[in-house]
């Protein structure tokens, strides 16, 4: 793949992931899904779409689900500072050469002026600031339940070659907080973030473009298996494709659902503040499979192969860019299963650094 060039336009200040629009091929099961499962908050829907908040939202959607023919993603959605920021942004992607559209009446419902691009790595990305607000329910507690969720955290994206996706999202304003090396620093997996938490989103290795997940926040673990114990009252633990568990990476609690589509999702919380300028960067060990599961547990194989399709602007699935680094695959996808955990016999940790320094240090 050709390097992507530093565009000397400045890049749109991205405030946050604000939301994601899933084409989903049966719409009710969809909602039945999001709404009576994980109860998601309805702000409105039609007869082809549902538009969906967490608890905590002030903005019209987290979600949106439209009714469509392929199950797949249509739009990675960033809010920006400013309307003047969408200016910013039309003229950093088209000095990319990238494919660029504007609405100022917005592409979906509850946004105004907007911005989608298919950028540079084959993903739909929209940038807006206009948006209509709505009631903000973090107060109403008779509304909440058991697993309740209430902020949409961040997406995970999968593409065939890492470095190249980092760089350009390090143009585009984005910080990398923790990433996965191996002992020659070649890059496998990053979590790169503009709000401050781990990530607003995350490179990770594979055919692609695709994406991997998109996750919401839960205050607590225990909100977290109480999604468990609904899903199994429900006989629905099919749905459970991994987890709970801890991550060793973002050192947030997790569990991963697939959606009537195939679609994951993570439910996730209890990462950690990022928002100082010289936070130091947390790399960790391709070899360590405490990075996935800091309790050592392998990953189910569907993880690391499966992922849902991302749409072009004209609504069509993108073609699928192949990882051919089979070293890479080898190290990443076997990693996880029965790699090393603890200390080796002469007393040293395995090389998973943060910062300038081991973790070995730390205990």
């Amino acid at each position: 793949m050709s390097e992507i060039p530093t565009p000397t336009s400045p890049p749109p200040d991205v405030l946050r992931c604000a939301y994601l629009e899933l084409v989903v091929t049966d719409l009710k099961r969809s909602r039945d899904f999001y709404v009576d499962v994980l109860d998601l908050v309805v702000t409105y829907e039609d007869e082809t779409c549902v538009y969906l908040r967490s608890l905590e939202e002030f903005i019209h959607h987290n979600l949106v689900l439209r009714q469509g023919p392929v199950a797949a993603a249509a739009a990675f959605s960033y809010r920006v500072r400013s309307p003047e920021e969408l200016d910013k942004a039309e003229a950093f992607y088209r000095e990319l050469g990238c494919r660029v559209e504007r609405r100022p009446e917005g592409f979906v419902r509850g946004v105004g002026d907007s911005v989608r691009v298919e950028d540079p790595l084959g993903f739909p990305y929209e940038f807006f600031y206009d948006v209509e607000h709505v009631e903000r329910l973090a107060w109403r507690y008779d509304l909440y339940t058991p697993g309740a969720l209430v902020r949409l955290d961040h997406f995970n994206q999968v593409t065939p070659d890492v470095p190249r996706a980092v760089k350009y999202m390090s143009d585009l304003g984005f910080r990398t907080t923790e990433d996965i090396q191996d002992e020659n620093g070649t890059v496998y997996a990053a979590w790169m973030r503009r709000k401050p938490t781990v990530h607003d989103t995350a490179m990770t290795g594979g055919d692609g473009p695709r994406l991997h997940h998109i996750a919401f926040n839960t205050h607590e673990k225990h909100n977290i298996i109480a999604i468990c114990d609904k899903l199994g009252a429900l006989r629905m633990s099919d749905r459970i494709e991994r987890g709970p568990g801890r991550h060793g990476v973002s050192n947030a609690f997790y569990l991963y659902l697939r959606d009537p589509d195939g679609h994951r999702v993570e439910i996730y919380t209890q990462d950690y503040y990022t928002g100082d300028p010289d936070n130091p960067v947390v790399t960790w060990d391709v070899h360590d499979n405490q990075r996935r599961d800091w309790w050592g547990n392998p990953v189910v194989p569907s993880w690391y192969t499966e992922a849902s399709l991302v749409l072009d602007l004209d609504g069509n699935p993108q073609p699928l860019t192949e990882r051919t680094d089979e070293r890479e695959m080898d190290v990443t996808v076997g990693a996880d299963g029965f790699s090393y955990t603890r200390k080796e016999d002469d007393g040293e940790l395995p090389s998973w650094k943060q910062g300038e320094y081991k973790l070995g240090e730390q205990l």
